[in-house]
């Protein structure tokens, strides 16, 4: 019988894998480096994710814009990032289909067996990567309402899809979620500081979902001198901040503009606290464990993924009202900045980042079975294993037709040599035939 001495042992190995080192691309958003220099929370959480699947051991490809930031192999499928063409639909689309090609290229030269997308447009190609047999996972950074929502669903089992909060999963039950992972960070990257200084500090985009203008409303009210650094470059932004910022701001206030990653770590650090009056189903808020990591507490309306990351009375005050905001300004100097950072340590550190990820793709891959990871990593296996078995069917097949003919041959023998065999001799017939002749 015919065999595959060469790649059956081969193929052992890949399901043993299973348990062992996994080979992970990672898609970012174009618009900026990962890390960011600046604004970019997405690109932050794929960061720290690299870097931490780097430290498990695993083979991390990351494919965006820009420079390279992490200890993944970058693959860069934009000549540079693209800020300015941030919520256009032509960066989305070109990206979706550039990151499909070279993943293509990445599983033809050494195999995958995970793509994690981090963008809008990106897990419209998992039906490509499913015929390669890579399955997709998709993080679902903004909020699941009724046009995102739709997306996803839309998607269906094609797309394996982790929630960042609880909350964020609950809003949409139906969806295909494969896990909750919070975002996180590297504690030990974010300066600590105990003593504050005089001013709360609205960090995030202008927009109303953010809400800054009660931010302001909050602070004046208090007599409490506020910040507010952000990104204001979408025409939304700007129309709100006219409309909404601009109007309210007084002396005492400080319009700072977008900070970088320095900047942005000093601001946090000295704040008496973030000021976070948000209007929506925030998903998660990244700048909460950001500030919380550098000691500083949080004050915020409860929505969306609040409850779960702030500890109400130990790391921040949550409120329900945008006018207990007022008060909570005051009774937020309390709190002790060392357990905001150490609940940070606890929870949302970047080695439950990576572990929660791991899982996430293990779950996505453990649908197809030991006969998709062969497919994967040995995509002539299937041919192969086929021309074996029709090798082995049409040998099976010859000597089924030759039995047919020998037989044929001795029957027709039978009959006319009165059960002789054809040489002459008796045959099994012939013999038992002569027995009887003599009882």
């Amino acid at each position: 019988m015919s065999s595959l001495p060469s790649a059956v042992p081969s193929a052992r190995r890949a399901i043993d894998r299973a348990d062992d080192r996994l080979r992970v691309v990672l898609v970012a958003p174009p618009y900026f480096d990962v890390p960011p220099k600046a604004y970019g929370g997405v690109e932050a959480v794929v960061a720290d994710l690299a870097d931490a699947l780097v430290a498990r051991g695993h083979a991390v490809t990351l494919l965006g814009a820009g420079e390279a930031g992490t200890k993944a192999r970058f693959v860069p499928v934009w000549d540079r990032t693209v800020p300015e063409r941030l919520g256009e639909p032509f960066p989305e689309v070109v990206h979706a289909a550039a990151v499909r090609r070279e993943v293509e290229r990445l599983v033809a030269a050494e195999g995958v067996d995970v793509v994690h997308d981090h963008t809008l447009a990106g897990p419209l190609n998992a039906p490509a990567f499913a015929a390669l047999g890579v399955p997709t996972v998709a993080t679902v950074h903004g909020p699941v309402d009724t046009d995102m929502r739709r997306y996803y669903r839309e998607l269906g089992g094609d797309v394996g899809l982790v929630a960042i909060s609880d909350r964020q999963r609950e809003l949409a039950p139906e969806l295909n979620w494969v896990g909750t992972v919070h975002n996180a960070l590297r504690v030990e990257d974010w300066p600590f500081r105990e003593r504050k200084e005089d001013y709360a500090l609205f960090l995030g985009r202008f927009h109303p979902d953010k809400a800054p203008h009660l931010a302001l409303e909050a602070a004046h009210a208090a007599g409490v001198p506020l910040v507010l650094a952000g990104k204001c470059a979408e025409p939304v932004e700007k129309e709100y901040f006219e409309r909404e910022v601009r109007p309210r701001l007084t002396d005492r206030d400080h319009v700072f503009g977008v900070a970088d990653a320095t900047e942005k770590r000093k601001l946090l650090a000295a704040a008496r606290c973030l000021l976070f009056p948000i209007r929506w189903e925030e998903p998660f808020g990244m700048v909460m464990i950001e500030a919380m990591a550098c000691g500083t507490p949080v004050v915020a309306l409860r929505a969306g993924a609040v409850p779960e990351v702030v500890v109400d009375g130990v790391t921040g005050l949550v409120r329900d009202d945008p006018d207990e905001l007022v008060s909570a300004l005051h009774e937020v100097r309390d709190l002790d900045p060392a357990a905001c950072r150490a609940h940070v340590a606890g929870h949302f550190g970047v080695d439950g980042l990576g572990a929660g990820y791991e899982a996430a793709y293990r779950q996505a891959l453990a649908p197809d079975g030991a006969l998709t990871a062969l497919r994967r990593d040995y995509a002539a296996l299937d041919s192969a294993l086929d021309r074996v078995y029709e090798r082995n069917v049409d040998a099976r097949n010859s000597q089924a037709h030759n039995d047919r003919a020998l037989n044929g041959q001795a029957h027709n023998g039978h009959a006319l040599h009165g059960g002789h065999a054809l040489d002459g001799g008796r045959g099994v017939d012939g013999a038992l035939h002569a027995s009887g002749d003599r009882t």
